[in-house]
């Protein structure tokens, strides 16, 4: 009888890499998104599945130098905006998108969200590259088919908001404008997609 043991050895160390090949992530990969005051964009995004960091700033002006108060001037340009790392493996930016526009913020306001007004609080996708920039205006012409959409695609670089800004929602849970702005996005996002949903 012929001895297999060396085949079966080599059968067993092809299907070890190819298991390891399947199981190993995907590059990380990043999205950016305006709508209304950062705090509660961020929060709603660091509970998805997937979503490996988010982090609060600006895009979408000119200034590089861009912090609160002079974004909050409305001339620079900018919008309040997260810069959003996640793994496609486990969420794609297409479901990102489901969520930002059905969750994170209303789409159909212009230049508010909310008790906030202006054009820092614009409703903006800002591409990473040509399939994002596809994918959101794929989304963005479906919806408008339905009911008028205020939200944009642009581009431009994203600058990090302050230190203060960052984790706002998940540090202070109980300010009051997290409470009435914030928080119900929260229970919305885990009520409407519970497969996405990191506690």
């Amino acid at each position: 009888m012929p001895n297999r043991a060396p085949v079966l050895s080599a059968l067993a160390a092809a299907c070890l890499s190819l298991a390891t090949a399947a199981s190993a992530k995907a590059p990380i990969e990043t999205a950016v998104l305006a709508g209304g005051c950062f705090w509660g964009m961020e929060g709603v995004f660091e509970h998805v599945k997937g979503v490996t960091n988010v982090v609060s700033g600006y895009a979408g002006g000119s200034a590089s130098d861009a912090n609160y108060d002079r974004v909050s001037t409305e001339r620079t340009g900018h919008a309040e905006a997260v810069r959003i790392s996640f793994d496609p493996s486990q969420v794609s930016y297409a479901q990102l998108l489901k969520i930002y526009f059905s969750v994170a913020h209303d789409p159909t306001q212009v230049n508010r969200q909310g008790p906030d007004v202006g054009p820092s609080y614009r409703s903006a996708i800002f591409p990473q590259n040509s399939a994002q920039r596809q994918i959101a205006a794929s989304f963005i012409a479906q919806l408008r088919a339905r009911r008028p959409i205020a939200t944009r695609i642009e581009s431009g670089p994203f600058f990090p908001a302050e230190a203060y800004h960052q984790d706002f929602m998940r540090r202070n849970p109980y300010y009051p404008y997290i409470i009435v702005n914030d928080r119900p996005k929260l229970a919305k996002l885990k009520q409407a997609y519970p497969q996405y949903w990191k506690a």
